[in-house]
């Protein structure tokens, strides 16, 4: 086991009232793993992800309980030099949008420089040589020039590019992609999804996709966290929820996802209702307001995560 996920609770305080970003969530990832989480904007994803990297701004945001087990090591213990050490050089974050992330006064070459001379101690020489065959193993072409060509110089698809071989520059252990391919056409996406699944299974790194796209979901990842209002509310084998999703909330998304083998007659079901507030979540069930099975019980007592069949996890008083 490389990560080791344990009741991770992540707040922030607003004027408006604590919002629960996350709430008691926990899982695990294997070695040369695939692991996404899904669900809709605004469930907790990014923010349980940049918890485990511990890039909650504080405040208002605040880490109140957990443990986050990184090659056996709790990552919420470690002093904050520590910590320094783990990012980007142990685990690496892709994040949404490259042109917020990539310093714009900066070259690529530079920016994809600095991991390497800072976590490998390589010489600048060594760091600019490096850095241009990674430019070359994410299918930049002409790597040798592009170097030193700025961010604004690069379509969004090589800016996105640039970031994969910045988190792929010391050969992390965990890669965290949020939303790798979002405002990218549908190529572009499917071929840098290709180029990260084949560069992390050549390492033998383990990755965990954020994403809202559940056809990225099908191909890429081995198991699925599916979130709403912080919490976990389904965890399974990729293959096995797809094949008999149990939540209505995972149902729902499911049925809201256009299909080629539907009668091109037949509607979409989207899910009715909008989230809820996560600093005033609904008593119950979180999802019972817009949820078509709800029952009594779900107003009155919110249902905890449990495994309904093997290796497939439910939060959902429909299985008892």
């Amino acid at each position: 086991m490389l990560l080791d996920v344990r009741y991770l609770t992540t707040h922030f305080l607003t004027e408006g009232g604590t919002v629960k970003a996350v709430e008691d969530v926990s899982y695990a990832l294997d070695e040369g793993e695939a692991l996404s989480i899904v669900g809709e904007s605004g469930c907790g994803k990014t923010v349980s992800a940049l918890s485990l990297l511990r890039l909650i701004p504080e405040p208002p945001g605040k880490i109140v309980r957990g443990e986050i087990l990184f090659e056996g090591k709790d990552l919420l213990k470690m002093s904050e030099d520590e910590i320094c050490r783990i990012r980007g050089n142990r685990i690496a974050m892709i994040f949404q949008e490259p042109m917020t992330s990539l310093n714009p006064v900066h070259t690529i070459g530079s920016q994809v420089m600095e991991p390497l001379m800072l976590h490998k101690g390589m010489s600048r020489r060594e760091a600019v040589r490096e850095s241009i065959e990674l430019l070359k193993a994410v299918r930049i072409p002409d790597a040798g020039a592009r170097i030193n060509a700025y961010p604004h110089e690069f379509s969004g698809g090589m800016r996105q590019r640039a970031m994969i071989s910045m988190g792929l520059s010391c050969n992390p252990r965990l890669i965290i992609a949020d939303e790798p391919t979002t405002a990218l056409d549908v190529t572009i996406q499917a071929e840098l999804l290709e180029l990260m699944k084949g560069l992390t299974r050549d390492h033998g790194t383990a990755l965990i996709i954020i994403t809202h796209n559940l056809g990225i979901v099908a191909r890429y990842a081995d198991k699925v966290l599916v979130m709403y209002a912080g919490r976990i509310i389904e965890k399974a084998a990729t293959r096995d929820l797809y094949r008999r999703p149990l939540h209505p909330y995972t149902v729902g998304l499911l049925e809201s996802v256009p299909r080629l083998d539907q009668d091109i007659r037949q509607r979409l079901k989207p899910i009715e209702g909008q989230p809820p507030d996560l600093s005033r979540l609904p008593r119950g069930c979180a999802f019972h307001p817009r949820c078509r099975k709800a029952m009594e019980r779900c107003r009155e007592e919110a249902p905890v995560l449990k495994e309904v069949s093997e290796n497939h996890e439910a939060a959902c008083w429909i299985y008892g």
